[in-house]
């Protein structure tokens, strides 16, 4: 019974405009930006804990002014306009998280995703819908740690495998080939480059779909011991 009085309790607080409502909104939105912003600080993200608390605390601001000019000047005030400049306007910086390497590898994704629903969160939260920003925060621990896990789970059960492999000179990459059509391997896609260096030795990124799914674990270390292949990195 105390539970569900305490709880109601919350919800009409924060659902009134007063400086305790603004304040619990504002704790809230910090509160969301922490959690997430540990999970990628923890993996070493360019955008950590300081980046998600300060969008998550800016949207928050932002749709809080949006309340304090209707409850101040009345209907004049349109109540969604600044926060819907905010769900468009944060994707910039999330696109500044976005990189993609030498290899033709996407970083940073599931980073800029991060920082726009933080922003979707604040919003929520500056707006007193404490709700849904509890529900919000217990599916993103929930897709961020253990969805993560069962991310690792079924990329390791896919028969597909990507590689960056280095060769000492151009026949490797045909030997190569050959090798992969006489093991029943199967080339999804091939792109031929050179690295840097005096050497200028070929390299080449594959997309490898394998006879066995349980070969795949295996599979690079296999090709590391060509005599014709100089290096194999899985990406």
């Amino acid at each position: 019974m105390f539970i569900v009085n305490g709880w109601k309790w919350l919800v009409d607080l924060t659902a009134s405009w007063s400086i305790a409502a603004v304040a619990v909104r504002l704790l809230l939105a910090l509160i969301v930006g922490l959690v997430v912003g540990i999970d990628r600080e923890r993996k070493r993200r360019v955008a950590g804990i300081k980046t998600h608390i300060l969008v998550c605390l800016g949207s928050a601001l932002v749709m809080i002014t949006s309340q304090y000019m209707m409850e101040r000047f009345g209907d004049v005030a349109d109540i969604s306009r600044m926060g819907a400049q905010v769900i468009s306007g944060v994707g910039f910086l999330g696109v500044g998280t976005i990189i993609v390497t030498g290899r033709n590898q996407v970083r940073g994704l599931t980073t800029a995703a991060s920082i726009w629903v933080c922003a979707c969160v604040g919003l929520a939260a500056g707006i007193g819908f404490i709700e849904g920003v509890l529900i919000v925060l217990v599916l993103l621990v929930l897709t961020l740690k253990v969805l993560g896990k069962l991310d690792t789970i079924v990329r390791k059960g896919a028969k597909e495998v990507d590689l960056y492999i280095e060769f000492h000179d151009n026949k490797g990459i045909l030997s190569f080939c050959d090798k992969m059509k006489e093991d029943g391997h199967r080339i999804v896609k091939m792109q031929i480059g050179k690295c840097d260096g005096e050497n200028e030795s070929p390299n080449a990124l594959f997309s490898i779909r394998t006879k066995d799914r349980n070969h795949v674990e295996k599979f690079a270390v296999e090709l590391r011991r060509l005599k014709y292949v100089k290096s194999v990195e899985e990406l």
